[in-house]
């Protein structure tokens, strides 16, 4: 695999939440503001230098589209394992691919993908429905792994055991500065004005929770309430998907440009990352997190002042467990019936009613374009097949 660009601290506004630093994962509105910064001349100029599809698409075997890079949400762990499988098991190189190039986050991929810097990112859903709203950025979600966003109000169980939203009255939050508009969502969502809970900025080590510096911290299910948990402490979750705030999660991105000029390449890529995460449903548990280590490894060699190595060697044991957590975040019964990464219309919608909540008003037909991934299906039924 090639080596990785070094990592820019960005952190998302909505699908992140990991140990990260005072770095932000999912910034929706910083990343909005960084967005208006990239003139559309630029904009447009960027997305057209992408690879045009050879002819006959991604079912001619012919077919070369040369290199892409993909930028990820977060540092190279559990959460790509489909995407290390994907490189591992040559379901790329099949699709026509020369390189795809992952480029480790933190980072929403806003900039990014306006920028041209990359093609494709796997980002927050939040982030890129927050730069639509804003800045009218011509951004499309064309597919969605998490079909449940796994941000959570962490509490301990012997603590504030936050259970319910009406909990959160009166309490100190923990929320990071990139997730502030997320967490406003779930007070608007259920009816909590702003000033009956009291915010403290963290970063994204849950350690003042720990220590009782707050009652709640915003974290990810898959990743700081494991933390916790796997520190011998008894934790309540309030997940945001079960209390008035769902919404899809760590979605493939683009711009509209490039996926006009674009769609028989982003059709074999689908193609190769719906292969790479079938493997990770099919294959046990612990050769995943082989797999996973080696690819994080790789990526803390490559990137000597990046999080990965700042992060030190992943534990397997918590990995496992991360893995394990996201697969009930990926499979539902929609996508059991429908495949892997499509979104429902129903789950459009909610979606696009979790980000009215939190001040951000984009329609349906702006945040998503699914057309790509309904095709694959249509042509491809077979892939419908994920679970062992």
């Amino acid at each position: 695999m090639a080596s990785v660009a070094p990592i820019t601290f960005r952190h998302p506004a909505s699908e992140g939440i990991r140990i990260r630093m005072a770095s932000t994962r999912r910034t929706a509105r910083v990343v909005a503001a960084a967005s208006a910064a990239v003139s559309a001349a630029l904009v447009l100029a960027a997305c057209s230098s992408g690879d045009t599809p050879a002819p006959g698409g991604s079912d001619d075997a012919s077919a070369s589209y040369g290199e892409i890079s993909v930028q990820y949400s977060w540092i190279k762990n559990e959460e790509f394992a489909g995407e290390f499988y994907a490189y591992e098991n040559g379901y790329y190189d099949e699709a026509g691919f020369s390189d795809v190039i992952g480029v480790s986050g933190p980072d929403t991929g806003v900039a990014k993908l306006l920028s041209g810097t990359v093609q494709v990112a796997l980002s927050d859903a939040a982030s890129i429905g927050a730069a639509i709203a804003e800045q009218d950025a011509p951004l499309k979600i064309i597919a969605a792994t998490f079909q449940k966003n796994p941000f959570t109000i962490l509490s301990l169980k012997d603590g504030a055991d936050i259970a319910t939203p009406q909990d959160l009255i009166g309490k100190k939050i923990g929320v990071q500065d990139s997730n502030a508009s997320v967490f406003k969502a779930i007070l608007a969502a259920n009816g909590i004005s702003e000033d009956q809970v009291t915010v403290v900025p963290v970063d994204f080590d849950p350690t003042p929770l720990m220590n009782g510096d707050v009652d709640g911290f915003m974290a990810y299910l898959t990743n700081e309430a494991l933390t916790v948990e796997l520190a011998g402490y008894e934790i309540t979750n309030l997940p945001y998907a079960d209390n008035g705030v769902p919404y899809v999660a760590e979605t493939f991105s683009v711009t509209d440009q490039y996926l006009a000029e674009n769609k028989e390449l982003l059709k074999a890529f689908l193609i190769a990352e719906i292969k790479g995460w079938t493997d990770v449903f099919k294959n046990p548990t612990d050769d995943s997190v082989a797999l996973i280590e080696k690819y994080y490894d790789q990526a803390a060699a490559d990137n000597a002042d990046g999080l990965e190595s700042v992060f030190g060697a992943l534990d397997p044991v918590k990995t496992g467990k991360g893995l394990e957590a996201e697969k009930a975040l990926i499979s539902t019964p929609e996508t059991e019936a429908n495949g892997l990464f499509t979104i429902s219309d129903e789950l459009k919608k909610q979606t696009v009613a979790s980000f009215e909540a939190a001040g951000w008003k984009v329609s349906v037909d702006k945040l998503f374009d699914t057309t790509i991934i309904d095709e694959i299906y249509a042509e491809h039924p077979e892939l419908k097949a994920y679970l062992p």
